[in-house]
């Protein structure tokens, strides 16, 4: 197939570029480089410096060269920022979707995969691990404009019958995602490790998150490409690790700083719905995957 990554200079992005070209597909990657690399991108894809924002700058890559699939993975993704600039965040994460599903339709494309968040969604969920139907709480600005994409898809798919899959990811962590930039915590502490510092942890480090390898992340994008099924999945591994749990893990050494304010206590995500309709399971430990990004790490 052909395949059109937006994001595809950053982490996720650009691991599910080399996943496609391994496949033997063609790629163009629109991405405008500001958190994402040029280097990150495989030299057999063809990148366009295009924010997904501008609707004009889109269609004129839709043109050239129109996709069977359109993976949509830019995206303002730093809470903090949501929080001090919600206008900002809604202009990529939903007016930038929805510009991006009209060129999607106006082109032809058969379908379209949102990069969507899980824990940003579901808030503080009544029942960890969380399945879909759990109601959608959003604690930020962030997931706010998720949660609108979603809709947009919903909406295209409703109006237009443009097949559309929304991915919830849980805290993905991997090589490629940077310590510098909007990094998760398993980035960082692994930075930490390297340097010989210790981690810091907000609170009491008891808050638990769903960590997933980037690796399981793109198999599950590559299966909703090939699935007929339509809607919203979670994508993570069902397993709690708190905060000194994945610390300890790392060997690591802890200092404590002041929680921070609207942080989730507890996030995990129930995959058992991708499982089923996507045939899609994650694979690597997270034992595994430290192992994998402290070697990538070491490389730097």
């Amino acid at each position: 197939m052909h395949a059109l990554v937006t994001g595809g200079a950053g982490f996720i992005g650009s691991n599910l570029v080399d996943a496609l070209i391994a496949g033997d597909h063609t790629v163009d990657v629109l991405d405008d480089l500001t958190t994402g690399s040029r280097a990150n991108v495989n030299a057999r894809a063809r990148l366009h410096e295009v924010d997904v924002r501008d609707a004009d700058a889109v269609d004129l890559v839709l043109d050239e060269r129109p996709p069977e699939v359109v993976f949509h993975l830019a995206a303002q993704i730093d809470v903090r920022r949501s929080v001090s600039a919600p206008g900002f965040d809604a202009a990529v994460n939903v007016a930038g979707t929805a510009a991006l599903l009209e060129s999607a339709r106006r082109h032809g494309a058969r379908r379209l995969v949102l990069a969507s968040t899980g824990g940003a969604l579901y808030g503080e969920a009544d029942q960890v691990p969380t399945p879909e139907p759990a109601p959608v709480a959003p604690m930020s600005p962030y997931g706010t404009g998720k949660a609108a994409a979603e809709s947009y898809c919903a909406l295209y798919t409703r109006l237009h019958g443009l097949p559309t899959t929304a991915l919830r990811l849980a805290n993905v962590y991997g090589p490629r995602q940077d310590p510098r930039g909007e990094a998760g915590v398993v980035a960082l502490f692994c930075a930490a490790k390297l340097a010989g510092r210790t981690a810091t942890v907000f609170g009491d480090g008891l808050q638990t998150r769903d960590y997933v390898f980037v690796g399981d992340v793109v198999s599950a994008f590559m299966a909703a490409a090939r699935s007929p099924a339509g809607g919203a999945f979670n994508v993570g591994t069902g397993v709690e690790t708190s905060v000194l749990e994945l610390a300890a893990a790392l060997e690591l050494g802890v200092a404590h700083e002041p929680e921070r304010l609207g942080e989730v206590k507890r996030s995990c995500l129930d995959p058992g719905a991708a499982r089923a309709a996507l045939s899609w399971s994650p694979t690597v430990t997270l034992h595994e995957g430290l192992d994998r990004t402290l070697a990538w790490a070491r490389t730097l």
